[in-house]
Formats: structure tokens, sequence, C-alpha cells
């Protein structure tokens, strides 16, 4: 989950890679090193913290050379420091390596590479592999990353330099997102997009196994046998803006600014003239649709929250049973995934480890696999079956908003277009929720345009230690959703229950001013969440209340109410939500924290 950039060109690298690291801090922030080759000699230097401490190291201290590796880490093995931050070089220190991923059988080569005589300085896995790239090394880079690579097992993006020549950089793809970029006289290598667009909007999506191969001013990429591959480049479509925080304090509150027209792309950018959806790229037939007994949506996270809303949706319009599942359990435990199956995986990122894992377990087993993401190219979208990208733009900030209501909107269009097709709902009721979902970004307008009431009630629950959301039906999947955002950006505890449940233990825990935040969206429901409020708030609770502008009566059991324009039931989470990431951003700001880089969290989950 780490950020890489390498760098070989005319340009000062260290300035370049520094610039590149920063637009994929969200990557990774408990560290970051750079190491430079100039004039026959290997620096590096590498720094506990954030990377502006490496930064202003090299603003003291120049770094010159034109082909270097840069890191930022979020650590797996050993803790953040100095010694363990990448890159991570041989005892010469004449080679240097920068790693994402997890070598799963470092413990074993490093035992061997001790009995060698390797004295190893930090407590990573990834040294193991700076020694076996030097221990292969014999005048030829190409051929000892080979070799090294040949011993690894596990999940591996890496960058490899030599002193011996600063004109070399050769790179390796694994399980981790790694692309090449190519520029006027100049090449790269990445974590992501955002590192290369303010140098180059021409990249390369490398695969499993593939090795890139910078020499001079040529860039070649190999398969695993070595064979030359030839790719086609990729012209990136959105600019270094579309990555920066546009005059807002943070990337968060601009994504949650941009969720109307995140919304609105992934809706109207496939209705065709008539105002049906078209699915491009997806091809699946009403005789396929037929055939399918049985649906799993699987994702983390708030991805994963995303599909239980999505499940709901496919059972009403699908009438078919769906499975919604958290991909890193889905794995192990006992499915009935066959080729009457489709398999949904939800991934912002698209690299996500243990859903990319799915992926390949259930094509392994006949499924159809289908796959929401944002990002073209990834390694989710070029290995599933079928592709629908959410359109969301670039997300940086690691907390995921408009990820989040994209991937709503998609599932549910999916399961119209899908429901349609197999004559499950009729053309009337079809078009009347598309004419519904086109009013949803103004909708959600209307939401963020009136936040000071929301930015009011955060400062009623900064200083509370627990907070817990309630709701039924959908409004419990969002509840789960509302919670998530709140605990990872202002680390308060903060826990989901289904309303329902209250009495068979959860009511324990509410105590005189206990913030309980109650979402009370679903006609069908509401009554039944009005009693579960008056439940809590006879027992001490301060009651917020989420809820249509119709329902004025949840007056009489709130002690705050968010009203949100009203909406069908259905399609009521996607603006019930907007009003709990703006909370839990208030609650995160006014406590001082780094709202875009919570602790310990990381944006691409790349590893198990």
């Amino acid at each position: 989950m780490c950020g890489i950039v390498g760098y070989l060109g005319h340009k000062n690298a260290a300035e370049v890679i520094v610039d590149g690291l920063s637009k994929l801090e969200y990557r990774g922030y408990d560290s970051a090193g750079i190491a430079v080759v100039n004039e026959g000699k290997l620096e590096v230097r590498k720094f506990k913290g954030r990377l502006s401490v490496l930064a202003k190291d090299i603003e003291k201290n120049s770094l010159e050379g034109n082909l270097g590796i840069g890191h930022t880490r979020w650590a797996t093995h050993g803790e953040p420091s100095d010694v363990n931050s990448h890159p991570h070089y041989n005892q010469d220190k004449t080679i240097a390596v920068v790693h994402n991923g997890i070598i799963e059988n470092y413990m074993e080569l490093k035992e061997e590479l001790k009995s060698e005589g390797i004295e190893f300085k930090s407590e990573t896995d990834t040294e193991v592999i700076a020694h076996l790239v030097d221990k292969y090394y014999e005048g030829n880079l190409l051929d000892a990353v080979y070799k090294a690579v040949s011993k690894l097992r596990g999940a591996y993006a890496l960058g490899v330099i030599c002193k011996d020549n600063e004109k070399e950089l050769v790179a390796v793809r694994k399980d981790s997102p790694l692309i090449a970029g190519v520029g006027e006289g100049e090449n790269f290598i990445a974590s992501d997009i955002p590192a290369l667009l303010k140098y180059t909007k021409k990249v390369y999506f490398l695969e499993n196994g593939e090795v890139v191969h910078i020499k001079d001013n040529e860039l070649k990429i190999y398969d695993s046998e070595r064979n030359l591959v030839e790719k086609e480049i990729y012209d990136v479509k959105w600019d270094i803006e579309a990555a920066s925080k546009g005059g807002y304090d943070s990337f968060m509150l601009k994504e949650i600014n941009e969720q109307p027209e995140g919304v609105k792309n992934t809706l109207e950018r496939r209705l065709d003239d008539d105002g049906n959806i078209v699915l491009e790229g997806i091809k699946i037939s009403k005789e396929e649709l037929e055939k399918i007994n049985k649906i799993y949506i699987v994702a983390c996270g708030t991805a994963y929250h995303a599909g239980l809303l999505g499940k709901n949706a496919l059972e009403k319009y699908l009438k078919v049973p769906v499975i919604s599942d958290i991909a890193s359990e889905f794995r192990y435990n006992e499915n009935f995934v066959d080729e009457n199956s489709l398999v949904i995986l939800v991934s912002q990122s698209g690299e996500t480890a243990d859903t990319l894992a799915v992926l390949r377990d259930v094509k392994e087993k006949g499924a159809k696999v289908l796959a929401i993401t944002n990002v073209v190219g990834s390694s989710i979208s070029r290995e599933a079956d079928e592709v629908f990208y959410t359109w969301a733009g670039p997300e940086i900030a690691v907390a995921s908003t408009k990820a989040y209501t994209t991937q709503i909107t998609s599932l549910y269009m999916i399961a119209l277009n899908f429901a349609l097709a197999k004559g499950t709902i009729s053309e009337e009721y079809y078009k009347e929720i598309i004419n519904k979902m086109k009013k949803l970004p103004e909708k959600i307008e209307e939401i963020i345009s009136k936040q000071e009431k929301i930015k009011d009630i955060a400062k009623k629950i900064v200083s509370k230690e627990h907070v817990f959301f309630l709701g039924r039906g959908v409004d419990y999947s969002l509840a789960m959703e509302g919670s998530l955002k709140l605990k990872e950006v202002s680390y308060i505890h903060s826990e989901a229950f289904a309303a329902g449940e209250l009495k068979h233990g959860t009511i324990a825990l509410i105590e005189e001013e206990t913030p309980v935040i109650a979402i009370a969206t679903q006609e069908k429901l509401f009554e039944k969440m009005v009693s579960n409020m008056q439940e809590v708030k006879a027992r001490g609770a301060f009651v917020i209340s989420i809820a249509q502008q119709h329902n004025e009566s949840v007056e009489k059991v709130s002690d705050e109410v968010i009203y949100i324009p009203n909406c069908d039931d259905m399609l009521v989470p996607i603006l019930a939500v907007i009003p709990m990431q703006l909370l839990a951003y208030y609650v995160s700001t006014m406590k001082g924290l780094d709202v875009d880089k919570p602790r310990n969290l990381a944006k691409s989950v790349t590893v198990e």
C-alpha cells in the first residue's frame, strides 16, 4: 500500500520524484525516502514521518542526478523508522530497491542470506530483495532482477537501480499496482497515474509478471519469460487539476463537493437519446441473465457498504438471491459459486488485494465476473469479464466519499438494466426510476449548500468518546458507512446497529448524553424507527436524526434533525450519506486532525 515513483531522464530526478510522491502520499505516509545515482555514486536519504521531512532535507542539501527511485511507506513489516524506510540497499550500497507489497517467504530468504554472511539493517521484508539482486548481479542489472524475483513469493511492485549505470532502471509488477510513463526524452514508473500527470499523460498499464527495462532513452517491457511485449500506450484523459485540491482545504471536502458531478456523469453519460441506460462494454444477454441463479457482491470497506445497497436493489428488481460479502472473508468461507453465478466486484482503486484474489478464485469456478471500479486500466478492470467505470474522477482522500455514491449509482443502474432485459420490471417503472435518478445531483447540491447546520451539530459530538448509528433496512446499511466515516477520520469509537436489535443487547450501551445518529428515511419503516428513537431517548441519548423533509414528526423524538430532500426510498441512501460524510469531516477538522490521511490507513489496500 506504498507509493513508488522512479525516473530516468534529463531533469533533476529528486525534484521529479518528490513531486510525484506528493501525489501518492495518500498511499502511504509513515515514512519516505529516495535513492539517486550520480557520477558513479548511490545516495540514499530516508526518514520517518511525512514526505515533508524528506523534502525539507533535500531543500537544505540538494541531490543531483537524473536517475532515481522514491517511496512513501505504509508499514507492514517493522515499525515506521528511518532504518525501515525505503529505499533499501545491499551491503556495499551499490544497489537500491523500492517495494510495494509483501514478500511472503522473506524469513526463509533472510535466513539463507544471513548464512552467506549478509548482515541486515532493517526489520523489513524488502531488504532481502536488495541483497538478492546483489547476489545475482554480475554486471547485468536486468539479469540480476529476473533471477532475484524468481525466488520471491508474494505481491510486489519493484523499482531497482544500481550505481554502475546512471542510465538504467528496472521495475517489476506482480499483484501490486505499477505503471510506466513515457515522456519526451524521459521515462517513469509509478504506483498510480497522479504521480505522472505533471510530466506525461502517456502510460503503460503493466500486467502481472511484466518487467520494465528503461535504459538510456528507451523503455522496453518484457514478460516473465523475458519475451518482448508489445503494449498499447494509454492516453490519460484527465489532468493534474483533477488530482489537486482546487482551492479546498482538503481533498475530502473537495470530493464531497464533487459528488453531484460524479453521480451525474456516472448516470447521464450512459443514457441514450431516449433516456435508456446503455451499459457499453457489458455484454450479458437475456439468455445469460435467465441462467443466473445467484449473484454475489464482494468488496471491502466502503465498497462493501455500497454492495449492501446494491444487494437490495438487485433482489428487488431482478428477483434473484444476492449475497453481499467482505472479500477477505468470502475467500476463506465455503461458497456456492459456479457457472450459473454472477460475481460483482466493487473496488475504487481496482487494485484491492482481497477483492482481486476473489476475482481469480471465482473465475476458476466458471462464474461471470463484473467489476465496478473507478480506475481505468487497474488490475481488476483488466481481469474481469465485464467492467463498469464509475466516472467519479480521481479520489485522493483516504476516506472514500464520491466513490461510494457513484458505486451505489452504478449498482442501481446495473440492476435496472438487467431487470428490464429480463422482464422483471416494467418499462414504465424503469423510466420512472431513471427520471428520479436524474434529479439526485441537484438534491445533493441542496444538502451541501446547507452544511452549516451539520457543522453546528459536529461541535456537539467532537468531544464525545462514543457515537452510535441506528437504522432499519437500507438505512442500517447506510448507518454502517456513516459509522465507518466517523471512526476513520475522527478516531471516535463509533458503531452501527440495526435499530430492531436494540432490545437484544445493544441498548445497554446507551447512557446520558450518548450521541445516537438515527437514520429514518424509509417510509415503510418510519414509524418503527421512531419507536426505536424513543427507546434510546428515554435512556438519555442525544438523538440526531436524518429524515426526509416531509417527515417533520421526527422532531418529537430528536434533539437535532438533518433534513434531506424528499426522494424515492430506494435512491435516498445516495442523499442521506452526504450529511454523515460532512459530519465526519467537520468533527475531524475540529479535532485538528489530518482528514485526508487518517492514522494507520492507506487509500489503496494492495496487501492482504
